[in-house]
């Protein structure tokens, strides 16, 4: 009997040693991809990304991010059951497989290891929290802007952003667009000699607080997750009015029309071409369709709705003592003087494409260094269209003190400079 194990155990070690052998002298074959051959990028390589929020703009944003060959996007979070497919089936069909994930709970998705850097598309609402718990997860981030729903949010993430050492990058594009570099250049320089005035469009200044609408069925969670929806907003009746459009607040807070939208781009390079200093220390009232700040050092920030040469959307100006330059949306650039130029070609590239603040966003993320849309130019943009927003919605001047950031001796100002969150949201 112990002859036959003996003899049956030997069959056995002589059929697995050959299928060995045969194993090892058999050549493995290795994709080229998987070794950043024929043009693909290497694994270790890949920035790993995944996606919060993703409806109309950030189905343009993910379009950017899918463009670029050092991009795996792996995961979709939404709400919304209809925006979670859509994403799948876009990034699957790139992909050529089933591997994208789906969640409706952005915390399952930051959970993940793999993933690398998120996407951050939500409404406005979700902005600034969505990114607080991005950067503690250890995940980098492209936030869309407004990223903040008032001045205090705008401290919290910056101060957030340092201490996590997270990449952070606003979705203010247009700080990567050559005709707008090039005037918040020759602002920033002293091309126009003494800076004194730069213009701002906000197309629109209204402020008013967001209301109730009627009371409908609530969907299934599945379907259409209505709290998380709200998130940290105060809670409201389920509308489904409240799904569709921009709709900067879900309920309660100071609501700030274009001031907000367009003015977070339009603002952001102002700041860019006084040098990214704090924000303006004083906010009048709005007159004639415009509303007057004052930097510290004099400079004047005019919100202006009127009188823009016809370049395109986002308009901005700067005037010096000796020149000026207003640029736009169209690409075109007007100066002063052709002498501005200095002999230099300005790419003329209209709209106000993505691509190239996400290359930005991507390279930092592999370097470690700061985006030109990074945390801290984002807050101080931010905080002075909060500001002008406060001074609007009261009807009358607001001073702003550029260390505290409190309003000076105005306990009704302050009291717009944060609002209470739902839990679990705070920040």
């Amino acid at each position: 009997m112990s002859k036959n194990i003996t003899r049956l155990h030997r069959r056995q070690f002589l059929k697995t040693s050959l299928a060995a052998s045969t194993a090892i002298m058999a050549p493995t074959i290795i994709p080229s991809s998987a070794l950043g051959l024929d043009g693909a990028v290497a694994p270790s390589e890949r920035i790993v990304v995944g996606g919060i929020g993703i409806g109309g703009r950030g189905t343009y944003d993910l379009g950017c991010f899918l463009e670029q060959a050092d991009v795996q996007f792996a995961a979709v979070c939404d709400v919304k059951e209809k925006r979670r497919t859509a994403i799948k089936k876009m990034t699957d069909e790139k992909y050529g497989n089933q591997n994208c994930a789906t969640y409706r709970d952005f915390r399952e998705l930051l959970d993940r290891k793999d993933i690398d850097a998120v996407l951050i598309a939500t409404g406005p609402n979700w902005h600034c929290t969505a990114a607080m718990q991005a950067a503690k997860a250890g995940k980098d981030m492209y936030c869309e802007k407004p990223c903040t729903k008032n001045i205090e949010q705008s401290l919290i993430l910056k101060d957030t952003i340092r201490r996590t050492g997270r990449v952070f990058q606003a979705g203010t594009q247009r700080r990567n667009l050559p005709h707008f570099a090039f005037a918040c250049e020759l602002a920033r320089t002293g091309k126009l000699g003494k800076l004194k005035k730069v213009f701002a469009h906000p197309a629109g200044m209204q402020a008013v607080t967001s209301g109730w609408l009627e009371a409908e069925e609530v969907p299934d969670k599945e379907v259409v997750d209505w709290d998380m929806y709200l998130g940290p907003a105060a809670w409201r009746p389920f509308n489904a009015k409240l799904l569709d459009g921009f709709n900067f607040e879900k309920g309660g807070g100071l609501v700030g029309g274009g001031v907000l939208e367009w003015g977070s781009h339009c603002v952001d390079l102002c700041q860019w071409a006084v040098g990214d200093i704090p924000a303006p220390v004083e906010y009048d009232a709005k007159k004639d369709d415009q509303l007057v700040a004052r930097y510290e050092n004099g400079i004047e920030l005019i919100f202006r709705e009127k009188d823009w040469l016809k370049l395109g959307s986002c308009p901005v100006r700067f005037e010096g003592e000796t020149g000026w330059v207003e640029t736009g949306d169209s690409g075109k650039l007007v100066l002063s003087s052709p002498t501005l130029l200095a002999g230099r070609t300005v790419a003329e590239i209209p709209g106000y494409p993505a691509t190239f603040h996400v290359r930005d966003f991507l390279d930092c993320v592999k370097s470690r260094s700061q985006p030109k849309g990074n945390a801290d130019a984002a807050c101080n943009a931010h905080i002075a269209c909060h500001a002008a927003n406060v001074a609007l919605y009261l009807g009358r001047q607001v001073k702003l003190d550029p260390r505290t950031n409190e309003f000076i001796n105005d306990d009704h100002a302050n009291r717009l400079r944060s609002e209470a969150l739902r839990e679990p949201w705070r920040l």
